[in-house]
């Protein structure tokens, strides 16, 4: 008889953790989370790509006014949709949060949670440290499967992991969101590997974001089909010859068990390990050259009145990690932008930082900028491994005169090493959030999510989403 160790151990966990499980620690950097998220989803409900998807599910599907939706006060969808569009609003603009191994934790499974929440009758809302504990159990998951793979360590080429990951971890939030016992807590996530996977080749492009929702939708759903005792296979994540579970995904995954914790608790993964946050929306890869083309930026300007022409550069040279998908030299899109290295460097070298505006159309049609990527060449040294807990950033820019200027950067600001203050988490937030929300909803929204694991019920967070 086959052993079912592997996939049931992760039902187990799903089932049997507690909220006393979180330490304080967890319970900080989760609500970090969850605060940013929101904020990177509301700026995200006004983009092109949002309002694309949130007009094909109002057009395609009958009304269901359940869940509430970012930004839109009055429109609510069913539960599955507005999973799906707060998740593609979540990574419409690549603004969403990301953990090593690389992946987007938060934008899979914090919209599930809240469709579900807003789904549940009012006399069965969770807390609000039930809903952070289901949160975290979807964090964990993708975090402990990412950890059992060498593949998973480094920027992907294959499936888009947040695709994979995502969607488990959805599930795993919302089957302990719904109480589901251990064996179907199992079948969701099984369920939830018969949903997943997306290619990178959809990167850089308005696709991208419909793996975030579909993440989050699918997981959702997949815990819905376990609630209403939908099975699938026992052994997903166990390592079956001949037959692919989960390393269908990641050829090189090695199951290990999840232990159930006991009196001494559980050491959560998140606890271990901070959260990235990006400080302007691009891939994560583009805030190390970003930051080493500003701290050469500020070299140029001392040349000058505080500003300089690019006719003064004659070469700029990349030194990052070879990756296909980021080296871009002439994006011909916003998502392109938000995807090369080439035009992440010179936006910083050009003006001293990247951010939200610079994505628009006029700032990626400027001569200047144009002049200056025509001017970049990349490498690709050996020593700088295509890994977000080991790459860096250099560049070099040599200028007519032949004077050589140099910068480095090895941890950004907002990396895990060095996170985000609360002061600049917050004022990320306030401006995210204040392109959709009146000043004041903004502030009560930074207050809620501060006071969440206090609150009675999440109907308090919410009502503050639109």
């Amino acid at each position: 008889m086959m052993l079912r160790i592997f996939t049931a151990s992760y039902g187990k966990f799903i089932s049997e953790v507690k909220p006393q499980h979180l330490s304080s620690a967890v319970l900080h950097r989760s609500k970090r989370m969850v605060l940013d998220s929101i904020g990177v989803g509301l700026i995200g409900s006004t983009t092109d790509v949002f309002e694309l998807a949130l007009q094909h599910c109002q057009q395609m599907y009958a009304p269901d006014d359940i869940s509430s939706v970012y930004g839109r006060r009055g429109t609510r969808l069913s539960p599955t949709l507005a999973a799906f569009v707060n998740g593609v609003a979540t990574h419409s603009m690549d603004f969403d949060d990301t953990w090593h191994p690389a992946t987007h934790p938060s934008g899979a499974v914090l919209p599930a949670v809240l469709a579900l929440s807003d789904m549940m009758s009012a006399n069965s809302k969770p807390c609000g440290l039930d809903f952070l504990l289901a949160f975290n159990i979807g964090i964990e998951i993708q975090g402990r499967l990412m950890r059992f793979s060498s593949e998973a360590h480094n920027i992907p080429k294959r499936f888009h992991p947040p695709s994979v990951v995502g969607t488990m971890g959805s599930a795993a939030a919302c089957a302990r969101l719904l109480s589901l016992d251990h064996s179907q807590c199992s079948h969701a996530l099984a369920i939830a590997a018969s949903l997943s996977g997306a290619p990178m080749a959809n990167a850089a492009t308005q696709s991208k974001p419909l793996h975030i929702g579909n993440a989050s939708r699918f997981g959702l759903e997949a815990a819905l089909l376990a609630s209403r005792g939908l099975e699938a296979s026992p052994l997903v994540l166990d390592a079956v010859a001949g037959v692919a579970g989960f390393n269908a995904f990641y050829e090189d995954y090695v199951p290990q068990p999840l232990e159930s914790p006991n009196d001494n608790g559980h050491m959560f993964l998140l606890e271990e390990q901070d959260m990235g946050f990006k400080r302007f929306p691009a891939h994560l890869g583009m805030h190390w050259v970003a930051d080493a083309a500003a701290s050469v930026h500020k070299l140029l300007v001392g040349f000058g009145p505080g500003t300089f022409s690019p006719a003064t550069v004659q070469e700029i040279l990349l030194r990052v990690p070879k990756s296909k998908y980021i080296d871009r030299p002439f994006p011909d899109s916003e998502h392109e932008a938000r995807h090369s290295f080439q035009f992440n460097a010179c936006s910083a070298l050009l003006d001293g930082e990247v951010t939200v505006q610079s994505f628009s159309p006029a700032a990626m049609r400027r001569p200047d900028l144009l002049a200056l990527l025509s001017r970049v060449h990349v490498e690709y040294p050996q020593d700088n491994p295509a890994n977000f807990n080991s790459m860096y950033g250099e560049i070099q820019v040599t200028l007519v005169g032949g004077d050589i200027l140099k910068g480095r950067c090895d941890t950004f600001y907002g990396h895990w090493r060095n996170p985000l203050t609360n002061e600049s988490l917050r004022k990320k937030f306030r401006n995210n959030a204040g392109v959709v929300l009146l000043p004041e909803k903004v502030e009560r929204l930074i207050d809620v999510v501060e006071e969440l694991d206090r609150l009675g019920d999440c109907r308090t967070l919410l009502s503050q989403l639109y």
